[in-house]
């Protein structure tokens, strides 16, 4: 606990040692003294006259959250030009008008001009204003602020330049929050191209030249550059083939191409990358981000404390193999190259990598024991997850067999002719099935989907990014190494990519220009915070298994236990699992209901009664919390039904459109229920635990998708596919086909080829 005016705060634990920049942004969050530099673009409004008040509050309200977290915050600003040019406008305006009423009257007042403003008068009428401002605001948030003008000069001066060092270290002590600018009303004009003077000194001309100075004066950990581009870009923002770099090092510079500066303001983006590298050399981190974008504005600086990839982020640190992007643009044209081969080809790829799983099966295991050891020593894991990563010789064996499957049933799958239509004479239409482009699957203790997704992704010609847990680092680099020794024999290596950087999900799920499609395997809240997260790709999947069981009048007795052990019991954390038992209102107190109960008590099946059922027994289990609920254990629900018509309506009320079964020997039940739920699976007199796209003879699944578009249930290769449209003629034009023109519409359906079946 520290003190202040008798005010008591609680301050971080934040401390590093100065002198090294962060190598990755993952460290941000470690940063305590932190520069935020706001650009005038950031500032002021678009007109250039007056300030960007929603704008700068926000940014008030996210430095002050990072002052109350215990880090100690500066801000370097501009806008006290376009301040004062706003407030000398005005008064020129009233002043005119006044003079204007009383010796030319009202007539002249339309034709009044207002002259060119200088910007020192203009900073000198602005800054009182805009310190008033920060401090109205700030004071919101109960921090105080302290303003600081400087100019290159005090720089120079020794004695001036420890007297702003020990000023700054004192309001940083007293929890205050210094706002720093260069004083433009005496400021003399800038000298052009003199933005570095030697290795040690860095020429005061801007406000990013003062930001840079100023970090490595005080030691900052890190230096925010707020501008009005999303930082840097390989070419001027705009461009065709501009890309915005996420990551830049000292020695860049040479692929870069510098635009014109920004709309206001002094410096343009090459003073800010050489402001940012004389920081980094001085052992301050940059980064270089938006702050005028109104979707990202409100959490600009947050965000990149918090390790997120917004920006550009200045490292010293060069990573030793590709980013993630380059990666994904790895993929793609691999995966384009594997959707050029023969149909042979990709299954000889999938073959080989089924042999591999059975010939280096030590390999896999020792890796997959040096995961579980390491997961069980941190205790961090739960046992339903503990088991999801353990594999076997049974697990291995069981997927080569399902990897042969896959391979065997490819042959046909990319550039299947779906559809043939003769348009006109001489104009053939075919649709063909086609590859979706670039995957990205995130799974979560499950090294085994690793070679079950590529051997998916390979067989439907797609490019694979891969990005599995931490937890199952080992298991999943052999995986992915054999995986790519398989692909090696047809010169198609880089398709399937293992994202081994240290990328947050979130910002993998913002790659919409590079990644077409995103498939979450794992836990309900991993696949909800996906969905969430992704923005402008679409998700395939489940955030979900909440599977129901109905069991009918007409059901058999021998049949009853063995579903409802199966689809509960033999692997409670999946989520093909039932979660909650429907029983008809005519079987409670009946033989049958207490062999139920007797089993799943032998099971050791927790009981949650739902409130139907509940109000039926005197003394009941726990009532349910919420009909809603996945357990992923040995738990589940019961819930009393009075009809087939009621389970139904249950389930469309409390399921999540999974995999739903009916226990009955009512055939024209049975039938009912098959057509009317609305779920991507419904089966009868069968276990939960079928959905599932081996014992579909899918060979394997990449998930199961509960959406209503594209792919639903459980999703193998024909879920990977999408198509396109190729037409073929001969000098055709539409023209042709207007209503004076030679030629007519034939849309005549034409016979497809015939399938490969072998």
């Amino acid at each position: 606990i520290r003190c202040w005016s008798n005010i008591p705060f609680i301050t971080m634990p934040l401390s590093r040692a100065h002198g090294k920049s962060f190598a990755h942004r993952s460290e941000l969050k470690h940063a305590k003294r932190i520069v935020v530099k706001l650009g005038s673009a950031v500032v002021t409004r678009g007109d250039e006259c007056g300030l960007a008040l929603g704008r700068l509050a926000s940014i008030v309200e996210q430095v002050s959250m990072l002052q109350n977290q215990g880090r100690e915050m500066m801000i370097v600003t501009s806008g006290a030009v376009a301040f004062g040019k706003q407030r000398l406008r005005h008064e020129i305006l009233l002043s005119q008008s006044v003079r204007q009423a009383l010796h030319s009257g009202q007539s002249q007042l339309k034709d009044m001009a207002i002259p060119v403003l200088e910007a020192r008068a203009c900073a000198a009428a602005g800054q009182s204003g805009l310190m008033a401002l920060y401090e109205a605001m700030f004071t919101q948030y109960s921090i105080c602020a302290a303003q600081i003008l400087v100019t290159n000069l005090d720089f120079h001066d020794e004695q001036k330049r420890r007297n702003l060092n020990g000023t700054l270290h004192e309001l940083l002590r007293m929890n205050i929050v210094p706002i720093i600018n260069t004083n433009d009303a005496v400021v003399p004009p800038p000298e052009p191209n003199s933005d570095l003077q030697g290795v040690n000194v860095i020429s005061v001309k801007d406000n990013d030249s003062l930001a840079a100075r100023l970090a490595v004066e005080m030691k900052t950990d890190l230096l925010i550059v707020l501008s009005d581009v999303e930082g840097l870009f390989d070419n001027p923002p705009g461009s065709d083939d501009a890309k915005l770099i996420d990551i830049f090092y000292p020695g860049d510079q040479q692929s870069v191409t510098f635009g014109t500066k920004s709309r206001v303001g002094m410096g343009g983006m090459e003073a800010k990358v050489k402001a940012a590298l004389w920081a980094l050399q001085g052992g301050t981190s940059v980064v270089i981000a938006n702050g005028t974008h109104p979707k990202i504005s409100g959490h600009v600086i947050t965000d990149i404390v918090e390790g997120k990839k917004v920006g550009t982020f200045f490292s010293e640190v060069k990573p030793a193999g590709p980013t993630v992007e380059q990666q994904a643009e790895m993929a793609r044209a691999g995966g384009r190259t594997l959707a050029a081969l023969q149909p042979e080809q990709r299954a000889e790829i999938i073959y080989r990598l089924a042999d591999l799983l059975t010939d280096q099966r030590e390999e896999i295991l020792l890796a997959n024991k040096k995961d579980l050891e390491e997961a069980e020593n941190k205790g961090r894991l739960a046992l339903p997850l503990l088991k999801r990563l353990s594999l076997s010789t049974s697990k291995l064996n069981s997927l080569a067999i399902g990897l042969r499957q896959i391979a065997a049933s490819s042959q046909d799958s990319v550039g299947r002719v779906i559809r043939r239509t003769r348009i006109a004479k001489d104009l053939d239409l075919e649709q063909v099935t086609v590859p979706i482009g670039v995957l990205l699957v995130i799974f979560e203790s499950r090294p085994d989907c690793l070679p079950q997704v590529s051997a998916l992704a390979i067989a439907s010609g797609n490019g694979l990014l891969l990005k599995g847990g931490k937890e199952a680092a080992h298991s999943n680099q052999i995986l992915h190494h054999l995986t790519q020794e398989a692909l090696s024999i047809h010169g198609v290596r880089d398709a399937v990519q293992l994202v081994n950087t240290r990328e947050e999900v979130e910002d993998l799920c913002r790659l919409d220009k590079l990644i077409d499609l995103i498939i979450p395997r794992g836990s309900s809240q991993l696949v909800r915070n996906i969905q969430k997260a992704a923005k402008g790709i679409p998700v395939m999947g489940h955030s979900e298994g909440i599977c129901h069981v109905y069991v009918d009048t007409d059901a058999s007795v021998e049949k009853v236990t063995r579903i409802i052990r199966d689809s509960k019991c033999e692997y409670p954390a999946a989520c093909n699992a039932l979660e909650t038992l429907l029983i008809h209102r005519d079987l409670l107190r009946t033989p049958l209901f207490d062999q139920i109960i007797d089993m799943l008590r032998v099971e050791q099946v927790k009981i949650h009664a739902g409130p139907k059922f509940a109000s039926y027994l005197t003394f009941s289990p726990s009532e349910v919390k919420s009909l809603r609920t996945e357990y992923g254990d040995l738990e589940c629900c019961i819930e009393v039904v009075d009809s087939v018509q009621e389970a139904v309506e249950h389930i469309h009320k409390y399921g999540s459109s999974h995999t739903d079964v009916i226990i009955t020997e009512n055939e024209k039940t049975a039938e009912f229920f098959l057509q009317h739920v609305d779920s991507a699976c419904v089966f009868w007199n069968a276990s939960t635990r079928f959905s599932d796209g081996y014992r579909f003879g899918l060979g394997a699944e990449v998930g199961i998708s509960t959406s209503r578009i594209h792919a639903r249930g459980p999703v193998g290769i024909e879920g990977l596919l999408t198509t396109k449209w190729l037409l073929r003629g001969d000098n055709h034009v539409v023209s042709d086909f207007s209503e004076h023109g030679s030629m007519k519409y034939l849309h005549e359906s034409l016979p497809l080829p015939q399938r490969n079946t072998s």
